[in-house]
């Protein structure tokens, strides 16, 4: 029998040599307001259904490869696709070959610190109910699909081919796994989630219930004085569970 779930996913985090200016940038791109973050670094808050924050982290470590999430932003016609990706070519992103062919309808660009992300075509039949922020793309494994599915209590919305989706209850964006071949891990990931006990819930007894689930704590330095828990999903991408008051 499953553990009653009582994480939430507060945020997703990008590490960033300059978290003022891509918070600038996407806060640009998606129309959400600037806020200062309490743990540094800057946030966003949602200005629609998405459920989470996106936090901008300082960091000085070169991106290595192209990013393990993505976001995949939607578009209601032709005109609005480029209406979009004019916005975020106006605010600093450029086009870029990630081996894309000249028959995809979706465009495919990196913000300022190189970031992927990619505004697809519309009547996109698979993001046809979700909001701006279509989806959270991911390179990972079928059995880390069914591992965040446990883990936040989202069911799965596609499971076909080695490939996972889950989505919130309440709506939201989509969270995708593409399934194999995996990308080798070249080091720390840029981008990350934040997960925190629901109210009246315990970091320590969450922190087990990951690790019954498929995690592993890990060490990347954080230190004896963190006030939070440093994971890895199955497939080794790094997360963070924080504790209660931190959302």
């Amino acid at each position: 029998m499953r553990s009653e779930v009582t994480c939430r996913l507060i945020a997703l985090c990008f590490d960033a040599h300059d978290p003022l200016r891509l918070a600038r940038f996407w806060a640009g791109v998606l129309d959400w307001e600037t806020a200062d973050d309490p743990r540094g670094g800057f946030t966003l808050l949602p200005g629609d259904d998405t459920g989470f924050r996106i936090r901008f982290l300082a960091s000085q470590e070169k991106k290595a490869g192209q990013n393990q999430m993505h976001f995949d932003l939607t578009s209601t016609s032709l005109e609005n696709q480029q209406r979009t990706v004019a916005r975020a070519l106006e605010l600093g992103a450029r086009h870029i070959d990630i081996g894309q062919g000249p028959e995809e309808a979706h465009v495919v660009l990196a913000d300022p610190e190189g970031n992927e992300f990619c505004v697809i075509e519309p009547d996109n039949k698979f993001l046809a109910d979700c909001g701006f922020i279509g989806a959270l793309a991911c390179d990972g494994s079928q059995e880390t699909g069914y591992f965040w599915s446990a883990a936040l209590g989202w069911p799965l919305v596609w499971d076909q081919n080695q490939e996972t989706a889950i989505r919130s209850p309440h709506g939201g964006p989509k969270i995708t796994w593409g399934g194999p071949p995996l990308d080798p891990k070249t080091g720390k990931y840029r981008l990350h989630f934040d997960l925190a006990p629901a109210a009246g819930g315990d970091q320590r007894v969450e922190v087990d219930r990951l690790i019954s689930l498929g995690a592993t704590p890990v060490d990347i330095g954080q230190g004896d004085e963190a006030d939070w828990v440093v994971m890895t999903d199955p497939d080794g991408h790094e997360f963070c569970v924080m504790p209660p008051q931190s959302h």
